[in-house]
């Protein structure tokens, strides 16, 4: 690495790349009646698009992110934001489901370079302002995440469905050569094989019981997200509601509120709270579903719950990591890989999920499958503080020795 120095500037940049990144995994949600009926798909198929979005995710956590243990990751970083725009052009152009589904595969598994510069920003923080740090990138994150409904839904009123997908990919792009002019080259030597690399996260979750909690909780927390947001379209479209794609898209900006807690939970985290604010997250998460439940017929509690809701699940994100990332910084990435694949694959399963409970039981399944989800959070972060001895602070990292990942 050439320079250590993480400047506002370059934090701000490493934000703005996470939410450009994740974003175009996002776009189909408030799209999916559109692209159903223009491409001819039944409902199930079309939210099929969501689960795929991140299973490819999912896959690319696995394959992709651990890489960054082993080669430059600047490198890293700048190559897969532009393969990302290349396959958001696969979406763009796509004539049929198979083909956008493919593209939507493919852009989720290269947009991973979002978790290629979350645990770049660790790395290069301050370990006293390391929580601030991840905060601030999680931030940028999770606007991506849910800004990219309004934003889909705005630019398809403006010119189609697949404009969003055209405009992304121009902003990908555009990330992969700022990205290449401003990161200080980062390489920290495994000294590993790749193989041996993939194995070694396996590893990691064998020999850390609180990565194994941690990730536990974060997939049952992304899996309630999912389910409120994979359904919330379905519920949006019919009556008494009836709006339009734009207006769907929307929600994201109430949405958004979530994302304004992540830098004052990792500010929590670095003064030592990061339990309390797990234990604030979950339990709030939980307690969302009973407005939600409300949300079939009044837009108010409607608003009240996704608040909620989305509050909750970045604070027990952010949580998470500063937690996580204290455990091995010489293995972070491969933390990072380890987290975030059960993370994704909580969020598509309760995706998938969704889109047979909507079918079968409508929004009052919806409502019992999220809460159910939720109320799992806190039984397993009950269980992880009578079972194990979690580090206190992210900080905590600061003066672990460093042990070997492969010991």
């Amino acid at each position: 690495m050439t320079n250590r120095t993480l400047s506002r500037g370059l934090l701000l940049l490493m934000s703005t790349a996470t939410g450009l990144a994740v974003a175009g995994n996002y776009f189909a949600q408030p799209l999916l009646d559109l692209i159903s009926r223009e491409l001819a798909l039944t409902t199930g198929a079309a939210a099929l698009l969501v689960t795929a979005a991140q299973g490819g995710y999912a896959l690319g956590l696995i394959l992709l992110v651990p890489l960054g243990d082993l080669v430059e990751r600047r490198r890293l970083a700048v190559i897969l934001y532009a393969l990302t725009a290349l396959f958001l052009l696969v979406s763009a152009t796509a004539a049929t489901g198979p083909i956008l589904l493919a593209g939507t595969v493919l852009t989720a598994l290269t947009s991973v370079a979002a978790q290629v510069i979350v645990p770049f920003a660790a790395t290069l923080a301050d370990p006293a302002e390391r929580g601030k740090v991840v905060g601030t990138v999680m931030t940028g994150l999770l606007l991506g995440l849910l800004l990219a409904r309004t934003a889909s839904g705005a630019l398809s009123e403006l010119g189609g469905w697949r404009t969003v997908y055209w405009v992304n990919a121009g902003l990908m792009l555009l990330m992969a050569v700022l990205l290449r002019i401003y990161l200080p080259r980062l390489h920290t030597r495994a000294g590993l094989s790749y193989p041996a690399l993939l194995r070694s996260i396996f590893t990691l979750l064998r020999e850390e019981p609180v990565l194994r909690w941690r990730a536990g909780i974060g997939a049952l927390a992304l899996g309630s997200f999912s389910v409120l947001w994979t359904a919330l379209t379905f519920l949006l479209v019919q009556q008494p509601y009836g709006w339009s794609e734009s207006s769907i898209g929307l929600f994201g900006l109430v949405g958004a509120a979530g994302a304004l807690t992540a830098t004052i939970a990792g500010r929590l985290a670095d003064r030592g709270h990061v339990q309390a604010v797990t234990a604030a997250g979950t339990m709030l998460m939980l307690a969302s579903w009973l407005p939600l439940a409300a949300g079939a017929r009044s837009l108010i509690w409607l608003l009240v719950g996704v608040i909620i809701l989305d509050l909750a699940q970045q604070a027990v994100l952010n949580s998470n990591q500063n937690v996580i990332y204290a455990l091995r910084p010489e293995a972070r990435n491969r933390i990072n890989s380890a987290y975030m694949t059960s993370y994704f694959i909580g969020g598509a399963i309760g995706s998938a999920l969704t889109s047979l409970v909507w079918v079968a039981h409508g929004w009052n399944g919806v409502v019992i499958l999220g809460a159910t989800l939720s109320a799992g959070t806190l039984a397993l972060w009950t269980l992880e503080r009578l079972t194990t001895r979690t580090p206190a602070t992210p900080a905590a990292a600061a003066t672990r020795p460093l042990i070997p990942a492969g010991r």
